[in-house]
């Protein structure tokens, strides 16, 4: 071992032997003289800087109690006020140091009478402040202004929940599908409130570039006086990726007169589309039509437009290929035509 016990009781020794000489010297009691009338002096100065006046501020907490268990509070009380006061140092100080302050409670049996939108007034505020004050304490400020609550007894709806925001997906992609769950929600308000909701918001969700499925937890945006439950859902964005297809379609005439038929050359044209890969194998020639409307022919020209009459919303950047198609209008006879009946 590198030190034993006595090793250590001599060092000890030696070290105190140093600190005592070195105290018992004149140069160290004139030092020690010096510092203990600084510190005097200090006690002296500090002493009388408490007894002069001065501002400071503090938080004191709000509550609200002898709320109905038939009442809902649709717009919370605030948490708590702001006091500027101004006294003395050593009360400020004991404010700060020795003495913590209690909740300012709002008693809802003396406000309900004055409808679902309660003001406290600020002079009630004032005079609950002043109770847990030292009479010496000038309050200055309190802050805010004005606090009140709003609350229902008991009036809902249940309303649709809505997306908000900016939602796009990458490039290729789209969105396939929005989820919201739940999908409606229960909202309490009084009932001026009320009236005017008819859906319930999330809150701005900005999801750009997005390649992937998405789940987000959203709040439900606010609405003063009105309270949501539950106040949160969950958003799952569905994306898929675009995939071209090619289909041969029938090009049919419409709105033709009895004793005309449409031939066009060529009989079929081709729709290039895009469709998302889930739904690539579901689109067939059956979920599209070409037409060509006879009153939209113009006679002098010897092509006719193609447009695609009906298709499925599954699809989107229809293109015909060709876009126009040279076409014969046949007559066929009465007399065909009443020996076929």
């Amino acid at each position: 071992m590198l030190f034993d016990t006595k090793n250590i009781k001599e060092f000890s020794k030696t070290q105190y032997n140093k600190i005592r000489n070195f105290l018992l010297s004149d140069k160290s009691r004139e030092f020690l003289i010096f510092l203990f009338f600084v510190v005097v002096s200090f006690c002296f100065w500090g002493l009388k800087m408490l007894d002069d006046n001065y501002q400071t501020e503090f938080t004191i907490p709000l509550k609200l109690k002898n709320v109905p268990k038939d009442v809902i509070i649709t717009s919370e009380l605030q948490n708590e006020v702001k006091v500027r006061v101004e006294d003395r140092g050593t009360v400020l100080m004991n404010y700060m140091l020795g003495r913590s302050f209690l909740p300012v409670f709002i008693d809802f049996e003396e406000y309900k009478k004055s409808g679902p939108n309660v003001i406290v007034p600020h002079s009630e505020l004032i005079k609950k402040v002043l109770a847990q004050l030292n009479t010496s304490t000038k309050l200055t400020s309190l802050l805010p202004d004005s606090i009140g609550f709003i609350y229902s007894e008991g009036i809902m709806k249940k309303v649709p929940v809505m997306t908000n925001g900016k939602i796009t997906p990458a490039m290729q992609y789209y969105i396939s599908d929005i989820k919201i769950s739940p999908d409606s929600v229960i909202v309490y308000a009084p009932q001026y409130v009320l009236n005017d909701i008819q859906s319930a918001y999330i809150s701005p969700l900005d999801c750009e570039n997005i390649s992937e499925e998405t789940k987000r937890n959203v709040m439900l945006k606010r609405i003063e006086g009105a309270k949501f439950e539950p106040s949160t859902c969950n958003v799952s964005i569905s994306v898929d990726m675009y995939s071209e297809k090619t289909l041969e379609i029938p090009i049919e005439g419409i709105d033709f007169p009895k004793g005309k038929t449409l031939r066009t050359f060529p009989s079929k044209a081709q729709v290039t589309l895009q469709v998302g890969l889930k739904d690539y194998q579901a689109i067939s020639a059956s979920d599209f039509c070409i037409n060509v409307d006879y009153n939209d022919i113009n006679t002098k020209k010897e092509k006719v437009k193609l447009k695609v009459k009906s298709y499925t919303d599954k699809v989107s950047h229809i293109r015909i290929n060709p876009s126009e198609v040279e076409y014969l209008i046949e007559e066929t006879s009465n007399t065909a035509t009443e020996d076929e009946k």
